[in-house]
């Protein structure tokens, strides 16, 4: 089965309306404790790391099926919410300088959490370089939350704006080894086209690592002369250019934002006094997007090794449908329904009540749950 779909996410202005806000807050806890009772706190982690799944659970407690603030507010109240004392789940960091927050939280988890703080907190620094650095594709990331069981299995999710467009591409990550080498779960957005995308290129990253140990000075002299060569100087004027006569003439011209020479040679000498041997140490020594575009455009024009340009952007499915449950805040499909959403809530936490008073009865009340849910569909 081919599953497809679109999902994009606008800048929406305005509040949660403060009535909302509870009915919000106690729907998530009442299906996160049937996910954490279904699945665990492990499967909890993945399901939220699928990018429109993440966008159903949204639409389900009646946040806006399309807007930017779909990300913000759903984890926020997922957060308010999750107790990870005794749900061996946490979530982690937020929006803005909240995001800043990720290695002080991960240092105050309870007990019961047996993870490596130290190689999370790097992972969450690398996520956000990954998304930020090796992939420019005019968002700004302003929102970044770490979502993670006790068994150390974590997720990512974070969020960019586009300040021209005024739209937002969400970006979610799960349990990678090595973020600069493997890829996303997944990005949710509207499709932009031409990126720059050197996560995707192990020739490029390899050719930048390279060059992090050459002469800075010269590399700022080959980054000057690709520029002129691309307002408009004839191929010609470069032979006996050393390196750089070997610029193809069927050359794919890929504009690139214009970098500030001197910033990036003061940020080449600092990564060359370490001497990294990988892109992830490079990235954390504070490699940025300006010296990124100008190793990426030496790699491409001299070196023949150009990065990815295909907009990784995608779509798992179409969660609109999920608006249907209770409606939406700003009225899309139709307003929030109170009395549907507490006949909900009460019929979850009830399930939720009898099965914690009775183990043994995990099973039965689940089916029951499943039937309900199979009784509303046939309804439908």
């Amino acid at each position: 089965m081919e599953i497809t779909g679109v999902s994009d996410l606008p800048l929406h202005y305005g509040r949660v309306p403060n009535w909302l806000i509870p009915i919000m807050r106690r729907l998530s806890r009442a299906i996160m404790d049937v996910m954490l009772l279904e699945w665990g706190p492990g499967k909890v982690v993945e399901r939220l790391s699928n990018p429109l799944w993440f966008q159903g659970f949204n639409n389900v407690i009646g946040m806006d099926w399309d807007s930017s603030g779909s990300t913000t507010v759903t984890l926020g109240i997922l957060k308010e919410v999750t107790r990870p004392q005794d749900d061996g789940l946490a979530i982690l960091g937020g929006k803005g300088r909240n995001s800043l927050n990720v290695p002080l939280e991960l240092r105050k988890l309870p007990g019961r959490f047996d993870v490596d703080v130290e190689k999370l907190e790097r992972t969450s620094r690398l996520v956000a370089k990954v998304d930020s650095t090796l992939l420019q594709d005019g968002y700004e990331l302003y929102h970044h939350s770490l979502i993670l069981d006790e068994k150390g299995r974590w997720g990512v999710i974070q969020q960019g704006m586009n300040l021209e467009t005024k739209f937002a591409r969400r970006y979610h990550w799960i349990s990678v080894a090595n973020p600069v080498d493997e890829l996303r779960e997944g990005i949710a957005g509207a499709y932009n086209g031409v990126v720059l995308n050197v996560h995707e290129s192990h020739e490029a990253k390899e050719v930048i690592i390279d060059l992090l140990g050459e002469d800075p000075r010269r590399i700022s002299r080959q980054y000057l002369q690709l520029m002129s060569y691309i307002r408009g100087n004839s191929i010609e004027s470069w032979l006996g250019l050393g390196t750089l006569g070997a610029i193809s003439r069927e050359a794919r011209m890929i504009y690139m934002k214009p970098v500030d020479v001197n910033k990036v040679m003061k940020i080449l000498n600092h990564v060359r006094e370490f001497s990294p041997t990988n892109l992830q140490d490079a990235l954390l020594l504070g490699l940025g997007p300006s010296t990124v575009r100008a190793l990426s455009l030496i790699s491409d024009l001299i070196y023949s090794e150009p990065p990815s340009y295909r907009d990784p952007v995608n779509y798992p499915y179409d969660p609109f449908k999920y608006a249907f449950a209770i409606g939406g805040k700003d009225g899309v499909p139709y307003p929030v329904r109170r009395d549907v959403a507490f006949e909900v809530i009460q019929t979850l936490e009830d399930i939720v009540s009898q099965t914690k008073l009775d183990k043994k009865d995990k099973s039965l009340a689940l089916n029951k749950l499943r039937e309900l849910k199979l009784g509303t569909s046939k309804r439908s």
